[in-house]
């Protein structure tokens, strides 16, 4: 099996890195632009998706990790209201809001399994695997 070293190697992450882009492209155009409270919103909530695995991974413990898996997934479900509404606007077809939807609806389910992994997992991260020396060559200059 093949251990992650960077958040930058999880599929889950890279899949919410394109999700933000989709999004970010569709906020770019004509009117969605123009809402600025809406745009603002689905961008926040998409990126927030990438974000909140990046940090989790960070942190070093299955814990910590857990949490902010939870926070991207309910930021998948925020992204696909925002969708919705995106459609409810006419700022998005419906050939788009079906993808936004697929898309975030397929990364919550990943992500839900990714957690799954970790609660199961015997290995709980590097954070609680550093000797006592390790911590204490942090204080060095």
């Amino acid at each position: 099996m093949m251990t992650i070293e960077r958040f930058e190697d999880l599929e889950i992450w890279k899949e919410a890195r394109e999700l933000c882009k989709v999004v970010i492209r569709l906020t770019e155009e004509e009117p969605f632009c123009r809402d600025f409270k809406l745009r603002d919103q689905i961008k926040t909530s998409s990126g927030s998706v990438m974000d909140n695995i990046a940090e989790g991974f960070e942190r070093g413990g299955n814990k910590e990790f857990i949490h902010f898996l939870g926070i991207s997934k309910g930021s998948c479900g925020e992204c696909r209201s925002q969708a919705y509404r995106s459609f409810d606007c006419q700022y998005i077809n419906q050939e788009t809001l079906e993808d936004l939807i697929s898309r975030t609806l397929q990364l919550s389910k990943k992500i839900s399994s990714f957690i799954t992994y970790l609660k199961r997992s015997d290995f709980k991260g590097p954070k609680y695997h550093i000797s006592e020396p390790d911590i204490q060559s942090f204080d060095e200059p």
